[in-house]
């Protein structure tokens, strides 16, 4: 019910935010156009429009459209809205599925490593590299990366899903593409995961029972593994849900500086050009995907330690 609530209130905020806006949606649609067009044509586009409609009148027309399947028409795309997401958001869940995969698998097993030899050399390094990326801006980290490896180095292409000489879409060449953009968004996210990996394991490595497992006589590996980082996964998965609008923000300055064809460059582009029906769609959508995954990280966590229960 709280997520629904939430829900409803951010689409609400959407409309109190456009009704703030001093752009005129019609002139931002007619472009260049509306500096010669007259005020009777202008006034035809809002009333076909209705944003001159009372808040709340648009607002119930937007909902009952959305509930029919009716996102609305994208005024800087020129077609339908459902038609720009369904073109483009697969992209992005590949980008953000491969990122988040990498940096929880590199997480997990680096952060233990670290906490298993605290205040060794691996620890030490860890740490300060993970400081050091905190404080770097992905899209910072992005160009950097593109300068070293693309420009200097010409391992990887700089940008696209697909060479421009390319006739049709291949796996290897859309996968040889992705690396960048996928290691880009892992590194910008791993200092919160690898820091808090290595804290919560360190801690878990001085509890009674993995000091009991080690006394009998376990071997290192399994009282690592199976028994320390076991225990730090439980607040891990919670961390995983909470971090993911972050996580989403980050994959839209990714795709922005590589180019690729995803929602990032849409969504920059809607702003510039003040496309409503656009942005709400993506800001709702994003909004559905994060508190999904708030909620798959409550039931893993539930089904993780069935002492927790879930209101």
């Amino acid at each position: 019910m709280t997520r629904l609530l939430v829900l409803i209130a951010t689409s609400m905020g959407m409309f109190a935010l456009a009704a703030a806006s001093p752009y005129d949606p019609a002139k931002q649609y007619a472009g260049s156009a509306a500096f010669t067009a007259s005020e009777e044509n202008l006034a035809q586009l809002r009333a076909n429009w209705g944003v001159d409609d009372p808040l709340p009148v648009q607002y119930w027309r937007w909902i009952t459209n959305l509930a029919r399947g009716d996102l609305g028409w994208s005024t800087t795309r020129h077609e339908p809205v459902a038609d720009v997401l369904a073109a483009r958001a697969g992209w992005t869940l590949l980008l953000v599925g491969l990122a988040l995969a990498l940096v929880l698998t590199a997480s997990l097993v680096l952060g233990t490593l670290a906490a298993h030899r605290r205040g060794g050399l691996l620890d030490k390094g860890l740490r300060a590299a993970a400081y050091a990326v905190e404080a770097m801006p992905v899209f910072w980290l992005a160009l950097a990366a593109i300068t070293v490896f693309a420009l200097v180095l010409g391992w990887f292409p700089a940008g696209g899903l697909t060479d421009v000489a390319a006739d049709v879409t291949s796996f290897g060449d859309v996968s040889h593409h992705l690396v960048l953009p996928v290691a880009v968004l892992a590194v910008s996210q791993a200092p919160w995961f690898l820091l808090f990996v290595r804290d919560a394991v360190a801690e878990s490595l001085r509890d009674d029972y993995v000091l009991a497992a080690r006394a009998r006589g376990l071997p290192g590996r399994i009282v690592l593994f199976g028994h320390a980082l076991r225990t730090a996964l439980l607040p891990f998965l919670t961390l995983v849900g909470t971090h993911l609008p972050e996580l989403v923000g980050g994959a839209v300055l990714v795709e922005t500086v590589f180019s690729l064809p995803g929602l990032g460059a849409v969504t920059v582009h809607a702003a510039m050009g003040s496309d409503f029906p656009l942005l709400a769609a993506i800001t709702l959508i994003t909004t559905a995907v994060v508190l999904a995954a708030n909620l798959l990280a409550d039931l893993a966590y539930r089904a993780a330690d069935p002492r927790v229960r879930l209101d």
